[in-house]
């Protein structure tokens, strides 16, 4: 046991504040801690990590089912659909918009449904020219499931950040692989590239004033629509395929 005491300490005569804290400081900094933690081994580690149990046996579509409902609380809107189906969404999800910006490395077959007047960001267009854009279309990187978080890197699917927070709808696809259970899977994903740009989205945007009314649109877009692609259906099973003959089949033959 230490003999450390909570008390207030005593001003000391003659001595200025700032000596007197700085004496304070070393008086701390010498005496034992009050835990048994006293070095970086002994700091607890059971908190969950990328490699935890329920990140790595949790079926993938009840992952994914945990992403929408998460996503769906924060007020997005969420189409799931398949690779086949993915242009259909797409463009469904952006609704009457008559301008989009889109990243320069977006698939070409994501917009193939879409009506609506394609500008590839080059970097030059300015907030002003982005405000007066109706959607943007991007890709993401990594979908966190339990807090309905998706990651988007600085790259030719994720955009620049200016494309994604001026625009007043954003539509984000998201791919069955890049969604994972928890924090630490995400953050061992973007540690791939500790060095880019990332932006963390959850929902659309929205924030409180004084009297706690909800504003949204502040901060970023105030339409968030979620396009998550998922495996194809398996083929149903063919009852008649491979059965064998009845009997009245077996006397007509």
């Amino acid at each position: 046991m230490s003999g450390w005491d909570d008390a207030r300490p005593a001003r000391t005569p003659g001595v200025s504040a700032k000596e007197e804290i700085l004496a304070r400081l070393r008086t701390a900094l010498a005496a034992p801690r009050r835990d048994e933690i006293t070095t970086a081994e002994d700091v607890p580690r059971t908190y969950q990590r990328a490699d935890d149990k329920q990140e790595l046996r949790t079926a993938p579509e009840k992952v994914r089912g945990v992403l929408v409902q998460r996503l769906e609380d924060y007020t997005a809107v969420v189409h799931r659909t398949t690779a086949s189906q993915a242009p259909a969404a797409i463009a469904a999800a952006l609704g009457e918009a008559r301008s989009v910006v889109v990243p320069s490395a977006l698939p070409g077959s994501w917009t193939e449904a879409v009506t609506a007047d394609l500008i590839v960001d080059d970097g030059s267009a300015s907030p002003r020219d982005l405000d007066a854009i109706d959607a943007v279309l991007t890709g993401c990187h990594t979908a966190i499931a339990l807090t309905g978080t998706i990651v988007l890197r600085a790259d030719g699917r994720g955009g620049r950040r200016a494309i994604s927070l001026v625009p007043d709808h954003h539509v984000i696809v998201v791919e069955a692989e890049q969604v994972v259970l928890g924090v630490p899977k995400a953050i061992e994903r973007m540690g791939e590239d500790p060095r880019a740009a990332w932006t963390m989205i959850s929902g659309p945007s929205a924030t409180s004033d004084i009297e706690l009314e909800r504003v949204e649109g502040v901060h970023g877009p105030r339409r968030l629509d979620v396009v998550l692609i998922e495996p194809e259906p398996e083929p149903a099973p063919d009852d008649e395929a491979g059965a064998e003959p009845s009997a009245e089949q077996e006397r007509t033959s």
